[in-house]
């Protein structure tokens, strides 16, 4: 739990999680929200990059023992996977969104080796739905995926039972609750705010409709 709270506030001070419900931002799916996270921002500040890597990698060891391959998920788990991999001395693969639109046309960068273990690290997971089609394009790969790992977690109940129907185990290192915890103990978030931003966790789809 120090460990999610220390994150949290370490995603809040490097703005990698910036928070602003007087003027939402509209992701793209097209819900409007009160919040933007992009944790690629975290790899300029050494210290939080360093304890990003340490705890994916501990985290890994101590639910999936230590795979194969670790695999990233273009664009923003591409860098923190590449430094897990390098920790664990590892092979490093990363899977695109979609394939190239000109030479071999691959979805995956790298050797994906057949019959291999992967543990895929993730930036950010929201519904799920980007993160679990990494997963399948690795399972047609042949490579046996024994999880996912990511950085932050909104834990929306949709991404809960895409998971459990894909029977993809999923840990996160910090979540929203444990952000919002620690924005307010530490002033970032004010007491007007902080009932928008759990209103518009309970339904995010239907915030500001």
């Amino acid at each position: 739990m120090e460990t999610s709270r220390k994150l949290a506030g370490y995603l809040l001070q490097s703005k990698s999680i910036i928070l602003n419900p007087a003027n939402p931002f509209t992701w793209s799916s097209g819900w409007k929200s009160p919040i933007y996270c992009d944790n690629r921002k975290t790899l300029s500040y050494p210290e939080i990059r360093d304890f990003i890597r340490d705890n994916l990698c501990r985290v890994i060891k101590a639910n999936w023992g230590i795979p194969d391959i670790i695999a990233g998920v273009a664009t923003g788990a591409i860098a923190h996977g590449a430094l897990v991999a390098d920790r664990f001395g590892l092979p490093f693969i990363y899977v695109r969104s979609s394939a190239k639109d000109h030479g071999t046309g691959k979805l995956i960068e790298g050797e994906p080796i057949p019959g291999k273990s992967t543990v895929v690290v993730e930036d950010l997971v929201s519904t799920g739905g980007s993160s679990l089609r990494a997963v399948e394009t690795l399972r047609v790969a042949d490579v046996k995926v024994l999880g996912m790992i990511a950085i932050f977690s909104y834990g929306f109940s949709v991404a809960e039972d895409n998971f459990r129907k894909a029977g993809v185990k999923l840990v996160s290192l910090t979540d929203y609750n444990t952000l919002l915890d620690s924005g307010v103990k530490s002033g970032y978030i004010s007491a007007e705010h902080i009932d928008t931003l759990k209103k518009w966790r309970e339904a995010p789809h239907l915030w500001m409709q």
